[in-house]
């Protein structure tokens, strides 16, 4: 069974700045991702990147992922199902393998939250979709809805005008929370029209999605339903290891990135924090490793 310093459950924006900084400081290190890049490779243009103007999710995931790669960090693509403590090591499980480390960090990311409503996954692939930057292509020419008012949302829009020949954005609330900069390019889009003060109760049609219906009465006619109302934390390891978590279930974490537990840590978007960019995992994630590093140089003092 290899032994590593530290195995970093996650490789997108937070794990993969925090193998850069762990092979620095000369620790063993493992990623392993479900999905190497994270969600973040389901972005369409990512423009708050210090020092890249403009960018694909993919194009910076494959960036960070050469980076790691020139550390001589080895990236595994593989689920861990179960992170368990025995003595003063973790042992990390995956589908297939089985690790030891003296430390872990939960760079874990999200899941898309979902509507919950009659029909939504009746249509999944029919129509309803969570995933523009995948999907936008299929819709070309066709009137097509976002569900939310996040700056996400606002994105998940202006892709998908590039491709359908009407898109609304359908949010509960009375103003989108977008960035100012993506709320002005909004407004300016004759293709996009918001409707406020509206919640979907049913997505309904036959092979396809035809429309949704709302709670406040009326419905609309649509060939797609793209849902981007938040995200929620994958926070089940952390959490039967003993992992603190708050009442949305993300993991708590200090200025250090540490955890309630010694040799475990978090970064990203399954943290507690309020504001969550690609910008800001990378930065809790490198301040993990450097905790690590403490850690593990006290340990064999």
């Amino acid at each position: 069974m290899e032994k590593y310093d530290l195995i970093i459950v996650g490789a997108g924006s937070a794990g993969m700045p925090a193998a850069v900084y762990a092979s620095r400081f000369k620790l063993k290190t493992l990623v392993i991702g479900e999905i190497v890049g994270g969600t973040i490779l389901n972005t369409h243009v990512v423009e708050n990147w210090p020092g890249v103007v403009s960018a694909s999710g993919w194009d910076l995931m494959q960036t960070l992922k050469k980076h790691v790669e020139a550390n001589n960090v080895p990236i595994l693509n593989d689920k861990v199902i179960e992170v368990k403590k025995e003595g003063k090591n973790f042992f990390v499980k995956t589908t297939e393998k089985e690790f030891i480390s003296k430390t872990v960090l939960f760079a874990s990311g999200s899941k898309r939250r979902k509507l919950e409503v009659k029909g939504e996954k009746e249509f999944e692939n029919k129509g309803v979709s969570y995933c523009a930057v995948c999907d936008a292509a299929m819709f070309r020419d066709k009137v097509v809805a976002v569900v939310g008012g996040s700056d996400s949302a606002a994105k998940e829009a202006l892709l998908l005008s590039e491709y359908a020949k009407k898109v609304y954005m359908i949010y509960r609330g009375d103003k989108i929370r977008a960035e100012p900069i993506n709320s002005e390019r909004v407004s300016k889009n004759n293709k996009i029209e918001i409707l406020y003060k509206k919640n979907i109760s049913e997505i309904f049609g036959d092979k396809f999605v035809k429309g949704v219906n709302f709670k406040e009465g009326g419905s609309l006619e649509l060939e797609g339903v793209f849902v981007e109302i938040g995200s929620l934390p994958n926070s089940e390891l952390a959490d039967s290891l003993g992992v603190k978590l708050n009442s949305k279930n993300e993991i708590i974490i200090d200025s250090e990135s540490k955890t309630n537990i010694n040799g475990i840590y978090a970064a990203g978007d399954v943290c507690d924090r309020h504001f969550k960019q690609a910008i800001t995992g990378a930065a809790e994630g490198v301040i993990a490793a450097f905790s690590a590093y403490e850690f593990i140089s006290k340990d064999t003092l």
